[in-house]
């Protein structure tokens, strides 16, 4: 597909792709640092979203670490198909379990942003042959 666009609109597409994949990382990084700088959080997050109790200081760090490794290959745009693929379901889960949220929306109205980022990783999935700009071969 890429051979048949113009060369103006391929590269208009690159840096599209490129900056949608910056403002995914910028916005998933600080989440990852999150469980390095204050595990408590993830914690509570894990708790009130996941039903998941218990968690510790420790799984925050081995969840921030893995977290970490696949934000930057997802950043370098390393094995697209699966670093993207997993960026898209992991958001899509914060997105979806974040439901009580949407029922009150009024009152929580900054969760609705991930609606617009989970359709940003959906287009980067999608468009993920395309997306070539600073990337990794």
């Amino acid at each position: 597909m890429t051979g048949s666009l113009s060369s103006d609109v391929q590269s208009r597409l690159q840096w599209s792709l490129l900056s949608l994949r910056l403002g995914v990382f910028i916005v998933m990084i600080m989440w990852t640092l999150d469980k390095f700088v204050n595990p408590g959080h993830s914690a509570r997050i894990f708790e009130h979203f996941y039903g998941i109790n218990g968690s510790t200081d420790v799984v925050a760090y081995v969840l921030g670490a893995l977290q970490l490794i696949l934000m930057l290959a997802f950043l370098a745009g390393f094995k697209k198909r699966i670093t993207y693929g997993v960026v898209f379901i992991m958001h899509g889960l914060s997105t979806l379990s974040s439901y009580n949220q949407y029922i009150d929306g009024f009152n929580n109205l900054l969760f609705f942003a991930a609606w617009p980022m989970w359709a940003a990783c959906f287009v980067l999935y999608l468009l993920r042959d395309q997306d070539i700009k600073f990337t990794v071969k």
